[in-house]
């Protein structure tokens, strides 16, 4: 399949039945209280799929935008009603500040610019909701988080696994163990794309590069479906189009151990297609296959049960549990913190594959 992060979202909104830019008039209103969200950056992953997900969410709306292409805020306005003074370049992002529409400000600007606007959204005095990965470096989301607490602002990262129900039911697993100890896991998610857009994916400044951009999908699923952080991890690099991927990983092994025992075995690729999550433990086995995608999340047990609950949308769900967090004031589901243990885990996994080293968290 060819298939680039461009291609993928494409293809995943037509599975959920979204049209590239839906008018609201389509969608339900919901009477509720409900907060003002403005998103920062409207590039496919917006477009496409936070803000048709924004229509069905009850406790948020789209309220605003941030944006450096001024030639697609016509359409942005005229299809989810956006009005004037919500409307900013990343210029004037500040001004959000004493806007009363925008409650949050959502991140979805390439990694390497999330510790960026991040903290200036946090300045604003907004809650703020980054998209995963959290940023480039463990450095670099503890500034985030400095941020946050300084405003007394909320922080949620973008990990819209974590509320789908299936990938819910084996993170309470990792917990209760009904099938024994947890022996192995084995995340796996990649996509055989045959000619790489010439995007900032591949731009290692900008945060690019397969790990970051997939490969947290299976090193978050290795640590959720074992309830365990990592104690260490060796990692092996390769490409098979040098010449493409000149600043980037194309794909990455790495081996996780955990202080139980369990071992994790990861691994993502741009040039090889794959996306399952296995568990194998004492007494069965469970698994979800694919196990990240944006709808079809699917699995099955070594007794027969079926892993095969539905949700409209992750992201709706996603941006709706992080509301009602705010709206009640209660703790979010993904905080800074736990994107940061992945940034770590990626930076060491890095530096493991260039010396050849098994290095210890």
């Amino acid at each position: 399949m060819k298939l680039n992060r461009r291609n993928f979202i494409k293809n995943s909104s037509l599975l959920l039945g979204y049209s590239l830019f839906p008018y609201a008039d389509l969608y339900p209103n919901y009477s509720q209280k409900q907060l003002g969200v403005c998103l920062v950056g409207l590039g496919q992953y917006s477009a496409t799929v936070l803000a048709p997900a924004l229509q069905f969410t009850k406790h948020c709306k789209l309220t605003g935008i941030v944006t450096g292409s001024p030639h697609k805020i016509p359409k942005w306005q005229k299809n989810y009603r956006i009005a004037d003074k919500n409307v900013y370049s990343y210029d004037t992002m500040h001004r959000i500040a004493n806007n009363p529409d925008i409650d949050v400000i959502y991140i979805v600007v390439p990694t390497g610019l999330h510790a960026k606007y991040a903290i200036e959204a946090a300045n604003t005095g907004k809650h703020v909701w980054c998209e995963k990965p959290m940023a480039k470096t463990e450095s670099e989301c503890q500034s985030i988080i400095a941020a946050c607490a300084k405003n007394k602002v909320k922080l949620s990262i973008g990990y819209r696994m974590q509320h789908e129900p299936n990938t819910k039911q084996v993170i309470a697993w990792a917990n209760t163990k009904p099938y024994g100890k947890i022996n192995t896991v084995r995340a796996e998610i990649g996509y055989n794309v045959r000619n790489p857009a010439k995007t900032w994916r591949l731009n290692s400044k900008l945060g690019g590069g397969t790990m970051y951009d997939l490969g947290v999908y299976a090193l978050n699923a290795a640590r959720y479906a074992t309830g365990e952080e990592p104690i260490s991890v060796s990692a092996t690099q390769m490409t098979t189009r040098p010449k493409i991927f000149t600043e980037t990983d194309e794909t990455t092994h790495f081996t996780l151990a955990f202080p139980s025992g369990a071992i994790a075995h990861g691994k993502t690729s741009v040039g090889i297609s794959m996306h399952e999550l296995y568990v194998d433990c004492e007494n069965g086995w469970y698994t979800l296959a694919p196990f990240s995608m944006y709808a079809g999340v699917q699995g099955k047990t070594s007794d027969g049960k079926l892993l095969n609950t539905y949700i409209k949308s992750q992201q709706a769900q996603q941006m709706d549990d992080d509301s009602l967090a705010i709206l009640n004031n209660t703790p979010v589901m993904v905080p800074g913190e736990e994107g940061m243990k992945d940034i770590k885990i990626v930076e060491a996994i890095y530096k493991s594959a260039k010396t050849g080293q098994l290095i210890n968290l």
